[in-house]
């Protein structure tokens, strides 16, 4: 069944707290996460980012979607930001930031543009 839509106007982004999520497929077996000891095998990134009342874009976190050592799927979240929120969280594994890099890549149509914290 298809639909006809007509639209005018020139719609623009209200720059409050505009998020933007990116979803990025892994190669399994190129990442792996480790919590509590025990490791996962990462197959999907969703990576949210936010510009909140017009600064510039910050990747806020990233969820993984992983495969335990049983096989079965979880989602492991990772906080990007400090508990100001004001800066990158200390610790984070290089490899998390190179998931946001190539997130930010295929962000980039919707204006996002993006530096891994250190260069990483």
């Amino acid at each position: 069944m298809e639909s006809s839509v007509d639209a005018t106007g020139e719609p623009v982004i209200v720059q409050e707290d505009t998020q933007v999520h990116v979803g990025v497929d892994l190669r399994p077996g190129t990442l792996t996460l480790t919590r509590n000891g025990k490791d996962f095998a990462a197959y999907h990134a969703l990576v949210q980012f936010a510009s909140v009342r017009a600064k510039p874009w910050a990747a806020q976190e990233v969820k993984f979607s992983a495969k335990g050592p049983d096989g079965k799927s979880v989602e492991l979240t990772v906080d990007l930001l400090n508990d100001a929120g004001d800066g990158p969280r200390a610790g984070v594994p290089a490899a998390i930031w190179k998931v946001v890099a190539l997130a930010a890549t295929s962000a980039g149509d919707v204006g996002i543009t993006y530096a891994p914290p250190g260069g990483a």
